[in-house]
């Protein structure tokens, strides 16, 4: 999962973004309202965390802004702004859920899992490929019935070749599917996280294959 989180306290920022990263989320994280509509500009997310009270003006405008464009991303509220009033502003504007400041992250965690795990649009929460099964919203890997236990990043690798089996998919957007925009990448990073997925599955006999164009990206299909 691909969460966005806007906000513009280090110390906030600093505990959600562990908080996110203990859940196998990817967050990327912008400070201001400019930046955070540069971010979904060039971007999907599965989920946005805003807080209302941005050096450059109210999140809420960011919200009327999504809807406006026809994205229907989760936006959850973090908000210091708590009473009835705002909290129906927030809503009636296109925001998913509001949580008020201070909260504790136990509940943050549960909200966000609550939206997660609303039907999206476009994309299936159950992908299968060959004798693969990927639940999305448990995050979970599962091959004739038995669990196939992967690290974040593999998880996130699998899922976005799934996705689009039979298809290549880009160096780049595997990249983005992958990694945060702050986080440290060495050159071969996305290639031993790809060799060490496609040894596992040829060990556990998917069923699928995941084959490579050097420099292109990469392409997962199913064996006969």
């Amino acid at each position: 999962m691909r969460i966005l989180l806007v906000e513009d306290e280090p110390e906030m920022v600093s505990a959600l973004r562990a908080a996110l990263k203990r859940h196998d989320m990817v967050v990327d994280h912008a400070a201001s309202l400019l930046e955070a509509r540069d971010f979904v500009t060039v971007d999907a997310y599965d989920a946005i965390l805003l807080d209302r009270q941005l050096p450059d003006g109210d999140g809420l405008s960011l919200v009327s802004k999504l809807r406006a464009d026809k994205n229907t991303t989760p936006v959850l509220m973090l908000t210091a702004r708590g009473d009835t009033a705002d909290k129906v502003d927030g809503l009636d504007m296109g925001a998913d859920d509001y949580l008020a400041k201070p909260f504790a992250f136990e509940e943050l965690m549960a909200r966000l899992r609550a939206l997660l795990r609303r039907p999206a649009p476009m994309q299936s929460q159950v992908i299968r490929a060959g004798h693969l099964v990927l639940d999305v919203g448990h995050r979970e890997v599962s091959i004739r019935g038995e669990l196939l236990g992967l690290p974040r990043r593999e998880l996130l690798v699998l899922e976005t070749l799934m996705r689009r089996t039979g298809r290549m998919v880009q160096r780049e957007a595997l990249m983005e599917a992958v990694f945060g925009f702050d986080d440290e990448i060495q050159s071969n990073a996305l290639d031993t996280h790809v060799s060490r997925l496609r040894r596992k599955l040829t060990d556990a006999d998917s069923g699928v294959t995941i084959n490579g164009i050097r420099g292109v990206g990469y392409l997962l299909r199913e064996t006969p």
